[in-house]
């Protein structure tokens, strides 16, 4: 055996088990033998705007940690509680704290293509279509199958996120079933309203950080690359909000009899919105993008990523993307500017002939930790009175409507900020190794996420480092009508977590 061979073998060798994939078959099965309790799981409406179903979800979470011998603490706040589930094990070791999510976007039922979202159903793609599959099948396929196939589970957070709450419950019992030690003291903080911007999160960590006090925070939530590669977000954008109302006369009028006269309230919105941006998406406020540096290193690790924009952009059907970055990731280095919804008047078969009384546009600004949400949102507002409206933060009273010739109501709000930790940091030294012994590949590692996620109380609170662990499939239709998650994914997602969770953090 020559030198090089003896090397080789000797890294091999010294590889955890995970390294080789030694478990991957046996994960496998241990998914598919338990993939009843995940459907089980998927099966309890969870809209945070529903008390009563969000009641009865926290009390079967509560139930199923403690069947995992987790110390279950109820974290009351103003709304629904957060549940805190701990397993302690050494004092010498360190702490990870988990964040997961357990709430879901609103349904549409008439857009679902099932009798029920919280009736999961399996389907297959074949020939670029999702055709049903019998629930039977899916235990009589083995890894490879799973591998080469494209079947599915469809049902309301699949992906988003109650997928990556079972892939984790699944990893703690195969780590049990088989005698694989956890590699440091697990808190799992669960949130019952992150669809809702988590509103009581900031209050909640605040007053009980002593309970949730750790060493580093992990995100379970969010989808991989598009590759389907092991990934790691290394930050997410925050959030805020704003809402816009322009108006024209008290009442909507009949268009013939006072067009040309009356003034319309969807141009004037329109002009305020057109100004804010340029055609090739750069937004003209002065000082918007103040702060950001994009260095050589930095533009490394985006150009790492293996992104094929071509492909991205032929799944989203548009020829040019905006000018805010040169690439895809780097667009997302930068603050934007989202215009989420307008309405006014009517369309379609109840279109009418007439003048709208008022227009209202919903704008989202996702930020990066340069960018203060409440600076921009200040920005914003500014930029408008440049335009000659005067902004209100109420309904204009008949004496206002009289007194200024252009107004608009303005309400803004910040959710979160952002957040991100240094791919170079102890932290996201020790995911990617540690991913990349489970896998065999070396994770794709992102500076930004484009979403966001209520992490920056636990971070700035805390004082810790936070990384996401995504797991699902890009394409899982996210609050969207016809949610899915890849069954591949939940195997590989289990695979991940259990990688994680039995290797030690020091």
């Amino acid at each position: 055996m020559n030198l090089f061979k003896v090397i080789l073998l000797s890294i091999i060798t010294s590889l955890p088990i995970y390294g080789q994939r030694q478990y991957q078959k046996q994960v496998y099965t241990h998914a598919i033998d338990n993939i009843d309790e995940f459907i089980e799981f998927l099966s309890y409406p969870n809209d945070a705007n529903f008390k009563s179903d969000i009641n009865e979800l926290i009390n079967w979470t509560e139930d199923k940690f403690q069947s995992l011998d987790f110390k279950i603490q109820k974290l009351d706040t103003e709304t629904f509680p957060l549940l805190l589930a701990s397993k302690h094990l050494n004092d010498d070791f360190k702490t990870i704290l988990i964040y997961l999510h357990l709430d879901g976007q609103p349904i549409d039922l008439s857009k679902w293509n099932q009798k029920d979202p919280f009736t999961p159903v399996y389907k297959i793609k074949e020939n670029g279509k999702f055709l049903d599959y019998e629930w039977s099948k899916i235990k009589d396929l083995n890894y490879n199958d799973i591998e080469d196939n494209d079947i599915r589970i469809f049902a309301r957070s699949a992906s988003d996120a109650k997928g990556p709450v079972m892939m984790l419950i699944q990893a703690l019992k195969f780590m049990e079933l088989n005698g694989i030690d956890q590699g440091f003291n697990l808190k799992l903080v669960m949130d019952f309203e992150e669809e809702k911007s988590s509103p009581s999160l900031p209050y909640a960590v605040e007053k009980y950080s002593e309970l949730l006090k750790s060493d580093a925070l992990l995100i379970f939530d969010g989808p991989q690359h598009e590759s389907d590669l092991p990934t790691l977000n290394f930050g997410n954008r925050g959030i805020s909000s704003i809402t816009l109302k322009t108006y024209g006369p008290i009442v909507p009028q009949h268009s013939g009899h006072f067009g040309n006269y009356a003034p319309n309230p969807v141009f004037r919105m329109s002009n305020i919105l057109s100004s804010m941006k340029e055609e090739n998406g750069i937004v003209k406020i002065k000082g918007y993008y103040d702060g950001i540096q994009i260095t050589d290193e930095v533009m490394q690790y985006l150009d790492d990523v293996p992104d094929n924009e071509k492909i991205m952009r032929d799944k989203m059907q548009f020829k040019v993307p905006e000018s805010v970055g040169s690439t895809y990731q780097e667009s997302l280095q930068f603050p934007s500017l989202n215009v989420r919804g307008i309405r006014s008047g009517w369309v379609g078969s109840e279109a009418r002939t007439i003048i709208p009384s008022e227009c209202i546009a919903e704008i989202d600004v996702r930020l990066v930790i340069e960018s203060d949400g409440y600076r921009l949102n200040n920005l914003i507002k500014n930029h408008i009175k440049s335009l000659g409206y005067e902004v209100l933060d109420h309904e204009p009273s008949k004496e206002e409507r009289m007194r200024y010739d252009k107004i608009i109501k303005f309400n803004a709000k910040v959710s979160y900020p952002a957040f991100r930790t240094d791919i170079n940091s102890e932290l996201g030294r020790w995911l990617t190794q540690t991913l990349t012994e489970t896998f065999g590949v070396k994770p794709v590692l992102k500076r930004t996420s484009g979403g966001s996620v209520p992490i920056s109380p636990f971070v700035n609170i805390l004082n810790i480092p936070a990384v996401g662990v995504p797991t699902v499939n890009k394409d899982n239709n996210q609050h969207s009508p016809n949610e899915n998650i890849k069954i591949n994914n939940y195997v590989k997602g289990i695979e991940a977590f259990i990688g994680i969770l039995s290797s030690e953090y020091n």
